[in-house]
């Protein structure tokens, strides 16, 4: 954590990503029943990205960007094994991704089953990020607002892309959809992912501060 200025301290959160693979769904349509990946591997990968980002000095983990809970789980329980093994208490976020209008994780889950799911664990916070812009994450941020025992994150992208792969919202049109999380309570940690750029943090991070009270300004930019 930096101490440049001890009034406005910033820590740095270690990003963990889903990798490529999935657990819990088969990449061959004509065997459902295979995996390209298995828990122990995803585990032996997880333990080697949480021991660098450890040791490299991070104050948190956060696992991101989850489409398949069981992912999610071999991550966990690595983290807890090289938590273990390194005598550190690092708090841990976990954000998972909606990754269209089904409302559900590729895996098939429900905010609130993906809530569920990661219930067991005693973590910082729970959110969500990418995939989606802020208007259309709300619904799924109200689930864990109302539902939810730890802090809630988001971190929407800049909107929708166009038909380039582009993120045309302007900093000051995502600032005004997240102050909606914020008048309404939803969220503790916020940020941006994918089309945010700097400007858009500093917009968003001038909304928060109006509602710092409840919540921590955090820029996750992917």
């Amino acid at each position: 954590m930096t101490t440049k200025e001890p009034n406005k301290p910033r820590f740095v959160a270690g990003s963990i990503g889903p990798t490529n693979r999935t657990a819990s769904l088969s990449p061959d349509v004509n065997n459902p029943g295979f995996r390209a990946v298995s828990f122990d591997e995803l585990k032996i990968a997880y333990a080697e990205q949480a021991k660098a980002l450890i040791e490299g000095g991070v104050d948190i983990l956060l696992v991101e960007t989850v489409f398949d809970t069981l992912n999610a789980k071999a991550a966990l329980f690595a983290i807890d094994e090289v938590q273990t093994e390194l005598g550190t208490d690092l708090p841990i976020m976990v954000s998972g991704t909606i990754t269209d209008a089904s409302g559900r994780t590729l895996s098939g889950q429900t905010a609130e089953a993906f809530l569920i799911s990661m219930s067991h664990m005693n973590l910082l916070s729970i959110g969500f990020n990418c995939a989606l812009g802020a208007n259309q994450l709300m619904p799924y941020l109200q689930v864990l607002n109302r539902k939810a025992d730890f802090a809630v994150s988001a971190h929407p992208n800049a909107g929708l892309p166009n038909e380039f792969g582009q993120y045309d919202q302007t900093p000051e049109e995502m600032a005004d959809l997240i102050e909606e999380y914020l008048k309404l309570g939803l969220v503790n940690i916020i940020g941006g992912c994918c089309g945010t750029t700097p400007e858009h943090i500093a917009r968003i991070a001038e909304k928060a501060a109006v509602y710092s009270s409840q919540m921590t300004v955090h820029s996750s930019q992917i």
